[in-house]
């Protein structure tokens, strides 16, 4: 199982009409064809999506380490979800883990020395081509008030928390932690921890975009 059998797997596309202009991300509709040549084409729609890095900041000694969460209002569900650091990669052509250093530094006013990714994945497949990295960030120190980064908008009275990773699980299986990438970060962060971190890969990791 590998990043470069998957993308072998690509299906021809025969042409490609972008149905919607947004501000984050566009609607395109692709006419693809998934079967043998002579096959007839088929018309799949999907959110054209910049991809996006989210960081899973950890402190503390391994048997009490705490994340940080992050408490954001998310319009499309009508609530406010806990979450993890995270953030488009709508910088044209920074680095990856510059990304996510960034918005660690922005949207928590912390900084970390030691870094991994931690999981990858494709937040809807079916519908959407956006590609998520997390990163697990450790040794993180916070910046001086005099400089931090000045939030607005719904970023701006974002409220923070850390949890012991225990109790992030718990949160996942009790149906309280619902944002994807800190549902996916907290339960790999548990299953890398248990394994002594043997999972974890290099910053610069290859991966699926």
């Amino acid at each position: 199982m590998s990043t470069r059998d998957a993308k072998d797997a690509t299906r021809p596309v025969l042409a490609s009409t972008r149905l919607h202009e947004g501000r984050v991300f566009d609607l395109v509709a692709d006419e693809v064809r998934l079967e043998a040549d002579d096959a007839e084409p088929v018309v799949r729609e999907y959110l054209d999506h910049p991809g996006a890095v989210a960081i899973l900041a950890l402190r503390g000694d391994d048997d009490d380490a705490e994340l940080l969460l992050v408490r954001q209002y998310r319009h499309p569900v009508r609530a406010m979800l806990w979450e993890i650091p995270a953030g488009l990669l709508d910088v044209a052509g920074e680095d990856y883990l510059e990304a996510a250093r960034r918005e660690l530094y922005e949207e928590a006013d912390l900084r970390a020395d030691r870094w991994h990714v931690l999981v990858d994945y494709f937040t809807s497949p079916g519908g959407s081509d956006e590609s998520l990295r997390i990163y697990l960030a450790r040794d993180v120190t916070e910046v001086a008030p005099e400089q931090r980064h000045e939030r607005s908008e719904e970023e701006r009275d974002m409220a923070t928390r850390w949890v012991k990773l225990e109790d992030a699980v718990a949160a996942v299986h009790s149906g309280a932690l619902h944002n994807p990438s800190a549902v996916t970060g907290v339960l790999a962060a548990a299953s890398a921890r248990a394994q002594g971190w043997a999972p974890l890969r290099d910053a610069h990791a290859e991966w699926m975009r």
